[in-house]
């Protein structure tokens, strides 16, 4: 007697579709599947405006671009200032609900180290166009800008490692007759005995500044011309969490100092006073000063400042601010 094999009498299971598969495996389907947005929802309060900012934001389009709403209300709970803003790599777009204005910006690569900018404001019908060009590497660069209407010729700024040098021509009105002129502006930096030299010019005023620091002191001196006014900084870092900063000002001998106390870097205490103002103030800082909402204790950042005029101690005045972040 002959064995049959049972497997060979059942009917042919059905072929595994394409369509199936790439279910199964999450490609072909899931690029049909919507998933909503994560939004970021952050809330800041000032007591001294008595007014709340809001921004809205979300990642869209597998993180190619970003969507934001942002407003404002007062105490009487009135909607103010609202903006949107449509934000990508090449492109953005801030419109004013208010205002019913527009503002385009636009960046890209025309070819490798040649880059495209402009930006244009549709209700006031104004803008800037630029070009910005490596010259044969990277680190130096010109850059030429007009603006839009145009009203001569374009500006040029040549940057460099140490800096950068702008050139502009400028109108200016002498004896009611109009006279254009050409303005250099420009600032360079250089390493000179173990600190940082920069010289800063600017509409006619030269702004020399020298700065060294090291692990517990900085120092920095700095004179304006023409003007010949000087100041001095000096910075102290008395131990890992304690620092004390001075500011004085030889042309008006006004000064004001800080005392600056760190615990982590999620709690910090300042003081100080300002002779200019005749004003001492004292603050307390929970959550990073300089971060983000994000790396703050529950993804908030509280405030409190205490302002004591020195004339009018009784005009001293406390003042808070919040600002809080939600993951949606």
């Amino acid at each position: 007697m002959v064995e049959v094999d049972s497997d060979a009498l059942s009917p042919p299971s059905p072929p595994t579709t394409t369509a199936t598969a790439a279910g199964n495996n999450g490609g072909f389907g899931e690029f049909f599947q919507w998933r909503r947005p994560k939004l970021r929802v952050t809330t800041e309060y000032d007591s001294d405006s008595s007014a709340f900012l809001h921004k809205v934001s979300c990642k869209l389009l597998d993180n190619l671009a970003k969507f934001k709403l942002s407003f404002q209300n007062n105490s009487k709970g009135e909607v103010l200032e609202p903006q949107i803003s449509f934000i990508s790599k090449y492109f953005s777009l801030h419109y004013d609900l208010e205002e019913s204005d527009s503002l385009l910006k636009t960046s890209f690569d025309v070819a490798p180290g040649l880059q495209f900018r402009t930006s244009h404001r549709v209700k006031a019908q104004q803008g800037e166009v630029a070009m910005v060009a490596d010259l044969g590497t990277p680190a130096y660069k010109i850059e030429l800008s007009s603006e839009i209407p145009s009203v001569g010729v374009p500006k040029a700024t040549l940057k460099f490692p140490l800096g950068e040098v702008s050139f502009e021509e400028r109108e200016e009105d002498e004896k009611e007759e109009h006279k254009r002129t050409l303005s250099v502006n420009g600032i360079v930096k250089s390493h000179i005995l173990n600190g940082v030299c920069t010289a800063q010019y600017h509409e006619e005023n030269l702004n020399l500044r020298y700065a060294y620091k090291d692990e517990q002191l900085t120092f920095i001196p700095s004179i304006s011309l023409p003007s010949n006014a000087l100041s001095c900084a000096f910075k102290r870092r008395c131990s890992p969490s304690d620092k004390l900063s001075y500011w004085y000002y030889f042309d008006s001998n006004n000064w004001s100092a800080v005392y600056k106390h760190t615990v982590g870097k999620d709690y910090k205490f300042k003081a100080g006073y300002d002779s200019d103002v005749r004003l001492g103030w004292a603050s307390l800082w929970v959550g990073d000063e300089d971060g983000k909402a994000k790396t703050a204790p529950m993804k908030m950042k509280v405030q409190f400042m205490l302002q004591v005029p020195q004339d009018d101690i009784k005009s001293s005045v406390l003042m808070f601010r919040v600002k809080k972040r939600w993951d949606i």
